[in-house]
């Protein structure tokens, strides 16, 4: 299925789009709780998808054009720091070889840090510059799994339990800063630099291993073209690792690294600009569209 979260007569709500993928389900049309937001909605229905979609089947009361509202991130909030993999495909660790100073090119071993994004935004929603502290603004199109359920030394093998979904955030990263402070996560926690969207894909419309195309347009220009399957580290690899010694909760997102073509990966580097486009696409998903302040 795929689930949104969306703004409808000044209110936001969950809801489900439908195969015509013009019209969405209100969530409180299905069920009878009340649901408040995205993070309520897993942690209350990632083990009953099944009964859920049964009830999509069987909907036949009103539904919501998609043209009568505003599609925003699918988890406005996240409920923690989102965590990040680092030069987890092998061209894009060669392209930034010059700006991460390591003795290994390829990492042997996962590279993790985190992203702060108290506030996520959506798709169509606008990059803010920042440009008292930074003028290196990048681009990172990145696949992002969602956990359904806590989970502590998760084995490999019983890795698909525990995820929810699937979704695409865009890790905007201040390259300046990443310099500066010779680490990670400040120059990617800025305000506004995690959209996510445009909507949750359950994971049972997309089975593993996961091998689905992902790209970054600029302005309608091509400059990521990869797939997921090129991933040093996989999912499963990924989810087993980190949950070692580390309970993983409901709602956490971890996104799983970028291929190459950043704006820092060319000569000279071709950073953001006000009023760029920017548009995330990954197959089965879809698309996330930005635009610089």
């Amino acid at each position: 299925m795929y689930l949104c979260t969306y703004e409808y007569e000044g209110k936001e709500n969950v809801g489900i789009m439908i195969k015509d993928n013009v019209s969405i389900i209100p969530i409180n049309k299905l069920i009878d709780e009340s649901i408040n937001d995205m993070n309520e909605f897993i942690s209350m229905y990632s083990d009953k998808m099944v009964f859920l979609k049964k009830k999509v089947n069987e909907y036949s009361g009103n539904l919501i054009s998609l043209n009568d509202v505003k599609i925003g991130s699918p988890i406005r909030y996240p409920r923690r720091d989102i965590l990040c993999l680092g030069k987890n495909y092998k061209d894009h660790a060669l392209e930034i070889k010059d700006f991460v100073k390591s003795k290994e090119l390829i990492p042997k071993y996962p590279i993790y840090f985190t992203k702060r994004a108290d506030r996520t935004i959506g798709t169509g929603d606008t990059i803010l510059r920042h440009g008292q502290i930074t003028n290196e603004i990048d681009y990172e199109v990145e696949l992002a799994v969602i956990i359904g359920k806590d989970g502590i030394d998760i084995d490999k093998k019983d890795v698909e339990e525990y995820i929810f979904g699937y979704t695409i955030v865009n890790d905007v990263s201040a390259r300046d800063i990443q310099r500066k402070h010779e680490q990670w996560f400040r120059g990617k926690s800025l305000q506004t630099f995690c959209p996510m969207g445009p909507y949750i894909v359950t994971k049972d419309e997309i089975p593993s291993p996961v091998a689905l195309d992902i790209a970054c347009k600029v302005n309608d220009e091509l400059r990521q073209s990869s797939n997921t399957k090129n991933m040093i580290f996989d999912i499963p690899h990924i989810i087993s690792e980190v949950s070692k010694g580390i309970e993983l909760k409901t709602g956490d997102i971890i996104i799983t690294g970028t291929p190459s073509g950043v704006g820092l990966g060319f000569n000279p580097p071709r950073y953001l600009k006000s009023g760029d486009k920017i548009e995330c696409t990954i197959e089965k998903i879809g698309a996330l569209i930005n635009y610089m302040e």
